[in-house]
């Protein structure tokens, strides 16, 4: 049961709860790009239809959500995802018109349906050096969560393996994929741990 058999089987259990999968030699992005853009366009526009929001105003949002604002790593996490639940006013084109109340995610009940589910796999991104992150969970193409496998079947390596690999070699390399992460998963298919990549290794549950 190797790595790859076991992101698989991670893969399946998303799609049996709704998520859409896609690999991530689908995707076509820049590479160095962490967002899905069009899944978060795509959202925007059907969410804000009765608004008539126009495309110059859905590019506007996204440069929000990407903006670097110079903070450290932590510091950003926390600026964008506040961004994220608690949402922004956005200044509309028409000047004529009130400010656009924008919620990049829909939690309201109801709306839970408005928003675009997705797990993704072996996503290529280019940072400080290339790294492929095992799975990745997107709403609206907001990369929320993601995933880290180890084989339980090698001896020489534990989920504390995958541990350093997101939060020493992945953050240093590809930061902007944490700007917008609620929490990280490490997993061998037996052993299961969650926890904000901020958090020392014994602080996940």
């Amino acid at each position: 049961f190797n790595e790859h058999a076991l992101e698989l089987s991670i893969m399946e259990l998303f799609q049996q709860e709704g998520y859409t999968y896609t690999s991530g030699e689908e995707i076509h992005k820049e590479v160095s790009d962490v967002l899905l853009r069009d899944d978060m366009r795509l959202y925007l526009h059907n969410r804000y239809r009765a608004e008539s929001i126009t495309p110059l105003e859905i590019e506007r949002i996204l440069a929000t959500l990407t903006a670097n604002v110079g903070f450290s790593l932590y510091e950003q996490n926390r600026h964008t995802y506040r961004l994220m639940t608690e949402g922004f006013s956005l200044k509309r084109e028409d000047a004529a018109l009130p400010d656009l109340f924008i919620e990049p995610i829909d939690f309201s009940k109801e709306g839970i349906k408005n928003n675009l589910f997705r797990i993704v796999n072996q996503l290529e991104i280019q940072g400080a050096e290339r790294r492929i992150p095992d799975g990745i969970v997107y709403v609206n193409g907001l990369p929320v969560v993601v995933l880290e496998f180890k084989s339980a079947v090698k001896e020489e390596t534990t989920i504390m393996d995958a541990y350093t690999q997101l939060t020493v070699r992945y953050c240093r390399d590809i930061p902007d994929l944490f700007k917008y992460n609620a929490f990280v998963v490490i997993s061998d298919g037996v052993n299961n741990k969650y926890g904000s990549l901020f958090s020392p290794y014994d602080f996940f549950y």
